[in-house]
């Protein structure tokens, strides 16, 4: 087959955020606009581009087949030698990591809007991850969007027709090279990985029981997202639970109208099931499969702060650990500082990074990071360069066998041995761009005052004196890039915290997000619900922000 030249016009916005472009399906429907921004990416790789080997695969959400078919005849036209593509176009975020690393492709193209919602009238989003399996850095990306502000034509080949909803390798001749698509098993690789890494055997006698102890009880939700596949791999047919403790198991293009979101809101499903059920523990991931939400007996709720702390403080029962050791620990900015605890006690390196994967990816690359996680959710380690959500689920499985204990009882010891971070945060999302850009501006400008430090405010019965304030700013300690204006933060002395960022994984509009954090060594105040301790600290971060002048929202969109 020959490839052919279409002209184009430059659709302009296509810049890629933390995660990648994310826009509503209709906006990616447009003429020419996926095509651009294909050919935008592969154009990003310039002379490593020729006979590479690059990995495709997606959430299973709306438009995934055809947005896949695009990518196969864009690049073979431009000269890729082979695509590794995930059977029915389904790859997990951590799968198509995985499959990166193993097969040490160029890199790959990620089909999803993560935790976003699916359908025809929802949002779609198309990912480039690097040749360490994680997502692009930066400078990547800024090429990207540049190549995107000038193409005037990208190349395809029409005619090519793979069936990608049966394994299969079809090898083709195109412009006299060969082009080779291999439709691969989408879950075997990523389940093979995970029983390298944690102690199936131990994790299977938890969940089955002994004549000596009941069956541990689980329930595992899918969201009608991409880990349905790979959750009835490892937990039905591995682990040899009922094929009723897995839920919303099978993908959906518009995940079946739920929101592939796993928190207290949008799996509300589970939390419900767990709490008036027998459950010992919950567990949920998003669309995409790096997120997790973690639930002990009777809905018990883990934060992803507790979350990161707790496998933190106990790799040594994860056998991938034992191997490797431990060489750090790292969370994003605006994550509760429960794991810097850890940290401190342990004497093993931390790092605090900006919200985005990829910061963590260079760390592990120079071997100095073992364990890392964001409080949206995401939790993962240096056995791929993704957050994973079923790690997570696994290592939790894991220690819970080790130590014989019940989720609440292991955190609990744990506030008890490192202090409690009560830890939350309120999202307004779909705010009107204009008006969240004037808010943080002014937030800026108010607390870049000088007297603004030492400032007393006081709420209830609770006094904070400000002791400092500035626009989170970051330098890699491996390659010296600075990322700045990654959120405003304001510090007290009893060592609380206030942040405030506005979010780039939405597809419209402006997600505004408020971080509250304030750590304590009481052990009497343990028991309390987060609500009760953060009020003064809530009621102080939206009266600073004048969050409800700006948006006029009367309360957010979701709280976790």
């Amino acid at each position: 087959m020959t490839s052919v030249t279409i002209k184009t016009q430059v659709h302009v916005g296509q810049k890629p955020g933390t995660s990648g472009l994310r826009k509503a399906v209709k906006v990616f429907q447009q003429e020419h606009y996926t095509e651009n921004f294909i050919q935008a990416t592969l154009n990003a790789l310039e002379d490593r581009l020729s006979g590479c080997t690059l990995v495709i695969g997606g959430d299973g959400r709306y438009y995934g087949k055809e947005a896949t078919d695009k990518i196969i005849k864009i690049a073979a036209a431009n000269g890729v030698g082979k695509l590794i593509v995930g059977c029915n176009g389904i790859l997990s975020t951590p799968a198509v990591s995985t499959i990166i690393r193993k097969y040490k492709t160029l890199g790959g193209i990620v089909l999803t809007a993560s935790h976003n919602p699916g359908g025809p009238n929802a949002d779609f989003g198309i990912k480039f991850n690097c040749e360490n399996g994680g997502p692009a850095p930066d400078n990547v990306t800024n090429k990207i969007y540049e190549n995107t502000t000038t193409l005037t034509s990208y190349k395809i080949v029409p005619d090519i027709k793979v069936d990608i909803d049966k394994i299969q390798t079809v090898t083709l001749q195109i412009d006299g090279k060969p082009f080779t698509v291999d439709v691969i098993d989408s879950v075997k690789d990523y389940v093979q990985l995970m029983k390298e890494i944690f102690d199936f055997p131990s994790i299977k006698s938890l969940l089955q029981g002994s004549p000596q102890r009941p069956p541990f009880q689980v329930l595992i939700d899918s969201l009608n997202g991409v880990t349905g596949p790979y959750v009835r791999e490892i937990f039905v047919n591995e682990l040899g639970v009922n094929e009723s403790n897995v839920v919303h198991v099978i993908p959906l293009e518009d995940f079946g109208g739920l929101h592939p979101d796993p928190n207290l809101t949008y799996a509300a499903g589970l939390v419900d099931a767990v709490k008036n059920g027998t459950y010992d523990f919950g567990a949920a991931f998003d669309g995409d499969g790096d997120r997790n939400m973690i639930l002990g007996k009777k809905a018990f709720f883990v934060t992803p702060s507790d979350s990161l702390a707790v496998l933190a403080a106990h790799l040594e029962a994860i056998p991938y650990f034992q191997k490797t050791g431990v060489k750090g620990y790292a969370r994003s900015m605006p994550t509760s500082a429960a794991v810097d605890q850890v940290a401190k006690k342990t004497g093993i390196s931390f790092f605090e990074v900006p919200t985005g994967w990829k910061y963590f990816g260079n760390l592990m690359d120079a071997g100095r990071l073992s364990i890392c996680g964001e409080e949206s959710f995401g939790t993962g380690s240096d056995h791929i360069r993704e957050k994973d959500g079923i790690w997570a689920c696994l290592a939790w499985l894991g220690i819970v066998a080790k130590l014989g204990k019940s989720v609440e009882d292991i955190l609990k010891d744990h506030w008890v041995q490192y202090g409690r971070n009560f830890f939350t945060r309120y999202d307004y999302e779909n705010c009107d761009a204009d008006k969240s850009n004037d808010l943080m501006q002014d937030l800026e400008a108010k607390i870049s005052q000088p007297e603004f430090i030492g400032t007393k405010l006081t709420r209830e019965d609770k006094t904070y004196v400000v002791k400092k304030a500035d626009n989170y700013s970051y330098t890699d300690p491996i390659d010296g890039s600075v990322a700045s204006k990654q959120g405003l933060r304001i510090f007290f002395e009893d060592g609380s915290r206030l942040i405030y960022r506005l979010s780039g994984t939405g597809s419209s509009g402006a997600t505004i997000r408020i971080y509250i954090d304030s750590y304590q060594t009481d052990p009497s105040t343990f028991g309390y619900g987060a609500e009760r301790v953060l009020k003064p600290l809530v009621d102080i971060a939206l009266e600073l922000s004048k969050l409800k002048e700006y948006t006029g929202r009367d309360a957010p969109t979701v709280i976790t």
